[in-house]
C-alpha cells in the first residue's frame, strides 16, 4: 500500500507566505474508502460557504450533499465521466454545487456563478482546516443531474466537489497514480498579473 505519508512535500511552493491550509491544500484523487466524515463537520464545512460574500448578499449557492452509500451519492457518481468515476468512488461525501441563476422575481443572476466558486472555495479551505481533502470536478453530466434532483430552471449544476480522507495512491490506475505523485506546478505571478504590481 502506497500512502502519501509525507504530505509537506505536496505542499505549495509559494514566493508569499500564506495561510496553513492554502499552502496545504491540494486535489487528490486517491481517497480512504472507509473515511467517514462526522455530520459536525460537514456541517461547520457547509457553514464556511455559507458565509462566503456574494453580489448584493444574494447568496445563490445551494448544495447537494450526498454522503458514500447513499442513494444521493450513487446518482451523482453515476452521473460522472468514466475517467472520475474511477476513482471519485472512495471520497466520503460528493457536493453536487449549484448555482441559483434566476432570482425568484424571474431576473437573471449574472453573478451567480462567481459567488457559487467563492462559497465553494471557502467550503475547500475550511475542508482543508478541518484535515480533510477535496478534489473540484468538471466531468459530469450536469444535465442527468438536474433532472435526477429534480431541480427547476431556475438553478443550474455548476461543478461538484469530493471530499475525504487521503487513501492509497496504488488504488488509481496508472494515469491518475503518476498525476497524483506529480510535482506541483503554478504559473509564476508575473504572468497572471495583467496590470499593477
Amino acid at each position: 500500500m502506497t500512502l502519501i505519508t509525507d504530505v509537506t512535500s505536496r505542499n505549495a511552493q509559494t514566493d508569499a507566505p500564506l495561510i496553513t491550509p492554502l499552502v496545504e491544500r491540494w486535489s487528490p484523487r486517491a481517497y480512504d474508502p472507509t473515511a467517514e466524515v462526522s455530520t459536525d463537520v460537514l456541517r461547520t464545512i457547509l457553514e464556511a460557504a455559507r458565509w462566503a460574500p456574494s453580489a448584493n448578499n444574494t447568496q445563490p449557492w445551494r448544495f447537494i450533499v450526498a454522503r458514500r452509500g447513499t442513494d444521493a451519492f450513487a446518482t451523482a457518481h453515476d452521473a460522472m465521466a468514466g475517467f472520475n468515476k474511477a476513482w471519485a468512488d472512495s471520497a466520503a461525501v460528493l457536493i453536487v454545487n449549484v448555482a441559483e441563476i434566476i432570482d425568484p422575481e424571474g431576473k437573471a443572476r449574472p453573478w451567480a456563478r462567481y459567488d457559487l466558486g467563492q462559497a465553494v472555495a471557502h467550503l475547500t479551505v475550511q475542508a482543508q482546516h478541518e484535515g480533510l481533502h477535496t478534489h473540484q470536478l468538471g466531468g459530469f453530466d450536469a444535465a442527468r443531474l438536474h433532472t435526477a434532483f429534480g431541480l427547476d430552471a431556475s438553478l443550474e449544476v455548476v461543478s461538484m466537489t469530493a471530499i475525504g480522507v487521503l487513501g492509497d495512491v496504488d488504488t488509481l490506475p496508472d494515469a491518475l497514480r503518476e498525476r497524483e505523485v506529480a510535482p506541483r506546478l503554478r504559473k509564476p505571478l508575473g504572468e497572471l498579473v495583467l496590470a499593477g504590481e
